[in-house]
């Protein structure tokens, strides 16, 4: 197979361009969705038999996300390679492209930076990005020195592996250092623990020459699991150029081409020397806070991202309508199947979609699925938050009763 660092867009034959994912979980599988219509076909890596994406994606090959084998042979079928998963071994994917001439996006440098919190932080405060404060942490000595300087309560962060609020441990003072540090049971960073107005997102993207951000969204969480998303955010005018302006400044950071989440935090520009909007983490993929856009933007993350990677123009990002998204989660104790019951009223809902990940078992606050409701243009968008909370809360993955 004959690669370049991007493809030719000008003229479309069949078979299109193979487009090699490490991580066929639900992401894989949106962009596998979004790259059919482009003529573009999918192969995922991925240690679980019959992942998520298999089903809308040409093939799987099964293998950890950090084998080299695994991906060397992603690598021989694909004309590029890019990730949807942080796990993804930035080390094996610099010699899988060097042995195979296949491209990897965004660059495997970036995923080495992201994947260590501490290191992503430094990145950013070498570049006069504004972040919280933070500080490494080693051992308990250094979690008790980091109380002393940014102050209790603070949050304890994995530095790696850390997902879905897994990895953090919030720290109320010296009493509960000890534990904090065997929780996280390695290598941490501790940060100040923000009193913010609201948490926002920016997906951002980095193409062949061009860049270009969807609209700020507003991100509601709770146990640090992003729970419902909704554009456009409840913030100023001035918040949202300014958080615009941050994620554009990310972007300059970045090495490589692709979808970028970036998470941000709105706080009083009075405790932060006149900063309003502070980095939280930066995720080099499409993102669970760009669900959304597959309804509610012109073009969605997930073919962006395929767009990007491959080379080709990037799509328009303008907000269709005012779009709320909510996570289905498993609400249940224990692990069981994956059955989410009450999906009729959302199917009846106008202006309302569903998104199945065909996950087979359900575990709590798994993500399985997600719901995004389409309003009007002019619509409140604190109306159109409770009307998909509604539709979320319908559901359940509870066996009957």
């Amino acid at each position: 197979m004959t690669h370049s660092d991007g493809l030719d867009a000008r003229t479309l034959a069949t078979p299109g361009p193979t487009l090699g994912v490490v991580g066929g979980g639900q992401l894989g599988r949106m962009l596998g969705e979004a790259a059919g219509p482009l003529g573009v076909e999918l192969v995922v890596s991925d240690p679980t038999p019959d992942c998520p994406a298999r089903s809308v994606v040409r093939d799987q090959v099964v293998g950890d996300f950090d084998d080299y084998e695994t991906l060397r042979e992603l690598g021989e079928r694909a004309d590029l390679l890019t990730f949807e998963i942080e796990l993804a071994d930035p080390d094996a994917l610099d010699r899988v492209a060097e042995e195979t001439g296949t491209p990897v996006h965004p660059a495997p440098e970036t995923l080495r930076t992201i994947q260590d919190k501490y290191v992503q932080k430094e990145a950013l405060v070498e570049r006069g990005i504004p972040v919280p404060a933070y500080r490494k942490v080693d051992d308990a000595d250094d979690l008790h020195a980091a109380g002393e300087e940014l102050g209790w309560p603070l949050m304890l962060k994995a530095r790696e592996g850390g997902y879905d609020g897994r990895g953090n441990v919030p720290v109320e003072g010296p009493d509960e250092v000890e534990a904090a540090m065997e929780a996280i049971a390695g290598p941490a960073m501790a940060e100040e623990m923000l009193d913010f107005e609201r948490e926002l997102a920016v997906m951002g993207l980095r193409g062949a020459d061009e860049r270009d951000t969807f609209p700020v969204t507003e991100t509601i969480h709770r146990e640090e699991i992003l729970r419902e998303s909704i554009s456009p955010a409840r913030a100023d005018e001035a918040i949202r150029v300014r958080a615009q302006e941050v994620a554009d400044e990310v972007l300059d950071a970045m090495d490589g081409r692709g979808a970028f989440g970036i998470e941000l935090f709105q706080v009083d520009p009075d405790d932060h020397d006149g900063e309003a909007i502070l980095v939280n983490e930066i995720a080099p993929r499409p993102h669970n806070s760009g669900h959304w856009t597959i309804e509610g933007c012109l073009t969605s993350q997930f073919e962006n991202h395929v767009r990007a990677v491959l080379g080709w123009p990037l799509g328009a990002t303008k907000r269709r309508a005012p779009t709320a998204n909510a996570n289905l989660l498993g609400d249940v104790d224990e692990n069981r199947a994956a059955e989410l019951r009450g999906v009729d009223e959302v199917l009846r809902s106008e202006g309302a979609a569903l998104h199945w990940y065909c996950k087979h078992e359900a575990r709590p606050l798994r993500k399985l699925g997600h719901v995004t409701q389409v309003g009007s243009e002019g619509e409140d968008i604190s109306d159109l938050l409770e009307q998909v909370r509604a539709l979320r809360d319908a559901t359940t993955f509870q066996p009957d009763a």
